[in-house]
């Protein structure tokens, strides 16, 4: 639970613009749908992904490092990390097991296996999105344990897309889509407010001095 107290004091150390900026974001957020990347080994890619989860309002995106380790670049993701809740996973099985007791379904995108295609694709539930490398595709693990397959229709002779490409492409067809239905697509209220305490603890240099400060000047009200 956000201690309100708290957040009313560090937000006044923020712009009014900013904590503006902050509530008008919050309304077009989402974690109706997520985002997962297995193993994905040019880090340019992975961090390109989280930057299109930002770009497009879906605040959680999950990655699967066993392989390969961390393969986010800071420098690319540009800074798109402090916004989105980024989830690490060592294996794919434990990601879907996470995202399954979390209510989502999976869908593996390929544009190999028997899918639908982006423009017929029914987003109706809570739903994650894995993604694999441009070469290797998805694991066999996930293919075979997928819910449903996507596939963005391709008009040349290339088959596939750049991982990131691809995110991009799906994430802005269906959050747009998804803002435009009666789905309930929004964070809650109490989601809200996590988010704009994280956000505003992540805004203001020298925090920890600042929160030490707040605490001392409550503990004196309430001694007196």
């Amino acid at each position: 639970m956000v201690d309100m107290e708290l957040l009313t004091y560090l937000e006044d150390f923020l712009s009014p613009e900013r904590r503006a900026r902050f509530e008008e974001i919050l309304e077009k957020r989402t974690r109706f749908i997520t985002v997962a990347t297995e193993d994905v080994w040019q880090m340019h890619n992975a961090s390109a992904v989280i930057r299109s989860c930002e770009a497009f309002g879906v605040q959680q995106a999950h990655l699967i490092e066993g392989k390969f380790g961390d393969k986010l670049d800071r420098k690319i993701a540009r800074g798109a990390q402090k916004w989105v809740d980024v989830y690490r996973h060592e294996d794919s099985t434990s990601c879907m097991q996470h995202l399954r007791s979390s209510g989502y379904r999976i869908v593996a995108t390929s544009p190999h296996a028997t899918s639908s295609s982006l423009a017929d694709f029914q987003l109706d539930r809570p739903t994650a999105f894995f993604f694999g490398t441009e070469k290797e595709g998805l694991s066999q693990e996930v293919m075979q344990n997928a819910d449903a397959y996507l596939a963005i229709p391709m008009a040349g002779f290339t088959e596939s897309l750049n991982i990131s490409v691809s995110a991009a492409i799906i994430l802005h067809e269906l959050t747009n889509r998804l803002r435009s239905s009666d789905l309930p697509w929004q964070l809650s209220d109490a989601e809200k407010l996590e988010k704009r305490m994280d956000w505003t603890r992540k805004s203001i240099k020298s925090l920890e001095a600042i929160e030490a400060r707040f605490q001392r000047e409550r503990d004196s009200k309430s001694d007196k």
